[in-house]
């Protein structure tokens, strides 16, 4: 991790020029945008709460157009959560989403944004001329990426965000919080060595009755990999997918994920995140270790089937989720690490709503 080089190269890359009060960032697809002013108007694609914790509450008035299915359909008990909190944001125009066909430049720039922060992966989605037809109504288009797991790509999000929205200090303090969290989590797993500990991670979605997506690089993966972790589907999977179940038993992890989240619709599903319960979270992860064969697996046979929230995952709180997986490797080296109190703290300090609900649990 070369911190010394990203600041560095992050102070040349944000540069303001305070007689003509404008921005200039590149963004994380690399692109240098120049804004006049801190917008006012803000669409928002993704990376919901790590907007919010950048911005503050105040940053919340500014939304006047989302991509909605998102936040509202995946992650619903959040969204309702900040509604409650913010009840303008039902009435932001929904600009679609690129995940499922729907988004709408058209949508987008009819709500006359100054700026649209959107995830790196929607604008990958858009391509080139779509990002343009954007910029050509004057809105300025800024892609982020907490995706891809990496500490770099955090910070540095993080900081163009602070940057754009004119809070480039609490942005600061944000990113060094968690490069130390990060920080501290590298020192107990080089304190550590290697586990040689395998690791399993499911989305935990569609029950046991059905094999849900795993993942081979980014998201869960590029957390795995951070605390040194033997991801199994590492060379298997591209990005995410669905492993065969014959090639799970062979491989027997010694420490199995199972992702949860808030879905609608999703009887089976391992429901975590706001408003979860741990008493339901539980009974749903146990129908998944009674998969043939799971009973006889490391994992199951130790206790190390643990429940981690799909919604905190590539965001800025989601030091508290490799600090579960590191616990699970490494139990003597966090016996002291409380990951769901470490959450509880960072909504305190960085949001305007509390984490109420179930976002890490073990099975027992």
């Amino acid at each position: 991790m070369k911190f010394a080089k990203m600041t560095a190269l992050v102070a040349l890359m944000m540069t303001t020029a305070p007689a003509l009060a404008e921005i200039t960032v590149t963004d994380l697809d690399g692109r240098q945008v120049t804004l006049e002013a801190v917008p006012e108007r803000v669409a928002l694609g993704f990376y919901y709460e790590d907007y919010l914790a950048v911005t503050g509450a105040e940053g919340a008035g500014k939304i006047v157009a989302l991509s909605r299915a998102p936040w509202a359909e995946w992650r619903p008990a959040q969204w309702a959560a900040y509604v409650a909190r913010f009840p303008a944001l039902a009435g932001a125009v929904d600009f679609g989403s690129t995940d499922d066909g729907s988004f709408s430049a058209e949508a987008l720039i009819a709500a006359q944004p100054d700026v649209a922060l959107l995830a790196s992966w929607q604008t990958e989605a858009l391509g080139a001329p779509g990002v343009a037809a954007i910029e050509a109504a004057g809105i300025k288009v800024i892609a982020l990426d907490y995706n891809a797991q990496t500490l770099e790509r955090h910070v540095l999000s993080t900081q163009v965000l602070g940057a754009v929205m004119g809070q480039p200090e609490r942005a600061e303090a944000l990113a060094q919080m968690y490069r130390a969290k990060t920080e501290d989590t590298l020192a107990r797993v080089a304190k550590a060595g290697p586990s040689h500990k395998k690791i399993y991670v499911e989305l935990a979605q569609k029950g046991p009755g059905e094999i849900g997506n795993s993942y081979g690089k980014g998201m869960w993966a590029g957390v795995i990999e951070l605390v040194g972790g033997d991801n199994i589907a590492r060379g298997q999977i591209e990005n995410w997918g669905p492993l065969a179940a014959e090639y799970v038993l062979a491989e027997r992890p010694d420490v199995i994920l199972l992702a949860g989240s808030e879905w609608l619709n999703k009887p089976e599903a391992v429901i975590l995140g706001f408003g979860a319960d741990q008493g339901a979270a539980r009974a749903k992860m146990a129908a998944y270790t009674g998969r043939p064969g799971w009973a006889d697996l490391p994992a199951v046979q130790s206790g190390e089937v643990w429940g981690v929230y799909h919604g905190g995952n590539r965001t800025l709180s989601d030091f508290v989720y490799a600090r579960a997986i590191a616990k699970a490797l490494y139990p003597a080296e966090f016996a002291d690490v409380d990951p769901g109190a470490e959450l509880a703290e960072f909504y305190r300090a960085w949001m305007p709503i509390a984490a109420d609900g179930l976002f890490v649990t073990r099975l027992q």
